[in-house]
């Protein structure tokens, strides 16, 4: 029988910033996972626990935890916890998300995701089920709500590139996504809207808006303008990143 694990999530230094908070939450947690201290199949602590351990808020590992979701690290199941996941292969990859800092590191995620996403949606209208299909939605719901409330819609916008991978049916997308996590979500890294000087909220309204072509994109089963959608909607964020960091230049 799987029983909560507490004493091997080392608590983390003291931080100032609520998003740095989270992120070395979820290394702790992730280190631990991929050290072998917690198991795939454990419980994790209850979240007063790693409130304890961690020295945060119940906001923060909340923030955490739904980071870790996105990843592909946990699930929590309602009403009885948060598990550890079995990894679906062993990842060798040479990526490692912790050292995408810089413009040119994010630009270059980019890249590799209009190639590689383009694709997965295309497949995605052509192979994905109903039940796929609901879980976008979903994704798509929490993302807006999220966006209008002022709260981190960083988990939900993870989850829809995500769902729209596992509908590929094809593994390797989900496991290059899951490799990632929120690494692929370019405002975890960088405040392009304020470096551009744009409205935050109407910035998401547009990611809204093209994430909410695809979805239609692929309800239709249109392969090639669900391809079309998605290169789109990574294309005008490299763009966006490529005008930020040409301003930042041109004031250099």
């Amino acid at each position: 029988m799987n029983t909560p694990l507490t004493p091997h999530l080392a608590p983390s230094a003291p931080r100032k910033k609520h998003r740095n908070l989270a992120q070395s939450v979820v290394a702790n947690i992730a280190e631990s996972i991929r050290g072998g201290s917690i198991k795939p199949g454990d419980k994790l602590p209850t979240e007063s626990e790693l409130m304890r351990t961690q020295g945060v808020s119940r906001t923060v590992i909340r923030e955490a935890i739904s980071h870790l979701q996105a990843s592909g690290l946990v699930e929590t199941r309602h009403g009885i916890g948060t598990f550890v996941l079995a990894a679906s292969s062993p990842s060798n990859f040479d990526i490692d998300p912790e050292t995408v800092i810089t413009m040119r590191d994010i630009l270059a995620i980019l890249e590799l995701r209009i190639s590689l996403e383009a694709e997965a949606a295309g497949l995605a209208a052509a192979r994905r089920t109903d039940a796929q299909l609901e879980q976008m939605r979903t994704a798509l719901d929490a993302f807006q709500k999220s966006a209008h409330e002022r709260g981190d819609s960083v988990a939900a916008d993870v989850q829809f590139h995500l769902h729209i991978a596992q509908a590929t049916g094809n593994r390797y997308f989900v496991d290059i996504l899951s490799h990632l996590g929120t690494t692929i979500i370019p405002r975890t890294r960088i405040n392009s809207a304020r470096l551009a000087h744009d409205d935050p909220a109407a910035y998401l309204d547009r990611v809204h808006r093209e994430h909410e072509d695809i979805y239609n994109a692929i309800l239709r089963q249109d392969p090639e303008t669900a391809r079309a959608a998605m290169r789109t909607h990574l294309s005008n964020s490299r763009e966006r990143l490529r005008k930020v960091q040409d301003s930042m230049v041109i004031a250099s």
